[in-house]
């Protein structure tokens, strides 16, 4: 993928098991032996969430961060937007792809991870991430990636599992430390913003798909000034 990856033609971009992938092998091998595992890892439905506080909002270009086997993409593209959807396992993009040929749409496919993406600056009126597994790093990087995405009157939308953050480490090697939660989002923000919500909620959950039992999200809205 390339850094212009903005200005593409949606209809030109067809994922395939072959493209580039950037960021750490690691990363991408552990998810695409998760999503492997299970013929359909997530409910195929949108977000909860998502749908919520994308309701008022007009349709512009958006960035599907963590974008799985595609449900919110879809739904985002059949919604109007202009929708480029970021994924670190090929396995996932491969069903998105699917997903989004099924129903007619098109979705511009980035593999890589957030921090290896190269996308344009300022480029997305709406930063989607929903329940990202995004690995903490030196100085911030990830925080300031989603950030930096957002295009000035644009909104950044962060949606995570309540609790998560302060849990123990456990036997199955998740540890909260590992990962971005949305309050090291909130430190990252400067005068350039203006948080709109920031509040634990019930959750809105699809039936089925992993992932499902948890009962609260916490969910980060913030629209960038300039």
């Amino acid at each position: 993928m390339t850094e212009d990856i903005t200005a593409k033609s949606p209809s030109s971009d067809i994922f395939s098991a072959g493209d580039g992938y950037l960021g750490d092998p690691a990363v991408r091998a552990e998810w695409d032996n998760r999503y492997a595992d299970r013929g359909q890892l997530w409910s195929g439905q949108p977000n909860g969430a998502l749908v919520a506080e994308v309701a008022g909002l007009t349709p512009g270009r958006v960035l599907d961060v963590g974008c799985g086997e595609g449900a919110d993409a879809v739904w985002l593209a059949r919604g109007g937007w202009d929708v480029t959807a970021l994924e670190v396992s090929g396995v996932a993009l491969e069903r998105a792809t699917g997903h989004a040929r099924d129903a007619g749409v098109d979705v511009r496919w980035v593999h890589a991870a957030l921090t290896e993406a190269g996308l344009a600056p300022a480029s997305f009126d709406l930063v989607s991430a929903q329940y990202p597994a995004l690995l903490r790093t030196p100085g911030a990087a990830a925080e300031r990636a989603l950030l930096a995405a957002v295009a000035p009157g644009g909104v950044l939308l962060l949606v995570h599992h309540a609790g998560m953050e302060t849990r123990d480490a456990d036997e199955s090697g998740f540890d909260p430390a590992d990962y971005v939660w949305p309050s090291m989002v909130t430190a990252q923000l400067s005068d350039d913003w203006v948080v709109e919500v920031d509040e634990q909620r019930p959750r809105v959950a699809p039936d089925g798909g992993a992932g499902a039992h948890h009962t609260d999200d916490v969910v980060l809205r913030a629209r960038r000034l300039r």
